[in-house]
């Protein structure tokens, strides 16, 4: 399939003041402080918070949340990554069970669940991926489940754990085109995460990933991404505007402008994704529920 690469206005930072298009309007309503003291009380953490997402009124507010396990520390150091890096504690052997208490409470019809990196496991945490997954079947027979899970340094048996548990869909981010990739992910491999899709394909998973455009990458670099990603037969696309999370972070390159998101969301369909959500505020999680049933019905 032949791809027109096109080129597109672009703002650079410090030309000017943040684009219009990234300005978010905020909403705490009751339902966000709700859901904001259920996370508390539960002793939980959300990539709501923890990664600074700009939808979390948006999301809160209409009763969705991603939840993340396996503590709230990482043991890496991703260039774009708000979450804390260090060495984490044990593993909460109880955090499932929280999971699927506080899904219940706010009677969810469709969970996400990420997780930190845990590189000083053999295991990355995989088996509480699983707990999690079952303990939500279990007590939400109808909610579907959306799982978005690191590389497990490529260890395909603690993959197997996750898959054999059966989530709904199978989530893991590219976060970035090939070429920069040592600088955005530097414990990441690019064919190690492209390997991780095929595999969860392989074992019948519908699969999801997402990108950030905007930290240093080019139009065409995000096509040939794209290209990759349907070679393996990923069913979901993710593509959002990468936003520093702080100044010792990944500084933004440019802002990408919403005809280049609608630009990759046309060729995404054309490549043959089932559903492709590309804007400026999208995020991995943004409109999950809705991009699930499109693969699922």
């Amino acid at each position: 399939m032949t791809i027109e690469v096109k080129e597109f206005p672009t703002i650079r930072p410090g030309e000017s003041r943040k684009p219009p298009w990234l300005k978010i309007r905020l909403h705490r309503n009751q339902r966000f402080q709700d859901i904001k003291s259920l996370m508390t009380t539960n002793d939980l953490h959300t990539v709501c918070e923890e990664a600074q997402c700009p939808n979390i009124n948006e999301c809160w507010n209409r009763g969705t949340a991603t939840f993340m396990i396996l503590g709230d520390i990482c043991t890496r150091s991703c260039g774009f990554c708000a979450v804390k890096t260090g060495r984490p504690p044990l593993l909460d052997q109880e955090e499932p069970r929280r999971v699927v208490d506080a899904a219940v409470k706010m009677q969810l019809h469709h969970v996400v669940v990420t997780s930190v990196n845990r590189d000083e496991r053999q295991d990355g945490g995989a088996p509480v991926f699983a707990d999690t997954i079952r303990g939500l079947h279990a007590a939400l027979p109808d909610c579907t489940v959306e799982v978005l899970i690191p590389d497990f340094k490529g260890n395909w048996e603690a993959l197997q754990t996750v898959s054999d548990a059966q989530p709904d869909i199978l989530n893991h981010n590219m976060e970035t085109v090939e070429r920069i990739y040592k600088q955005v992910r530097p414990q990441a491999k690019y064919p190690r995460s492209l390997e991780l899709l095929y595999r969860a394909k392989q074992q019948g998973m519908r699969t999801k990933s997402g990108i950030m455009v905007g930290i240093g990458e080019e139009t065409h670099e995000v096509v040939k991404l794209m290209q990759d990603l349907r070679e393996v037969e990923v069913d979901i696309m993710t593509i959002g505007q990468y936003l520093q999370p702080t100044k010792s972070h990944l500084p933004v390159r440019r802002y990408v402008h919403p005809d280049e998101f609608k630009y990759y969301q046309e060729i995404g369909h054309r490549m043959g994704f089932k559903v492709v959500e590309s804007g400026p505020l999208v995020r991995s999680s943004y409109h999950a529920d809705e991009a699930a049933t499109g693969v699922l019905n």
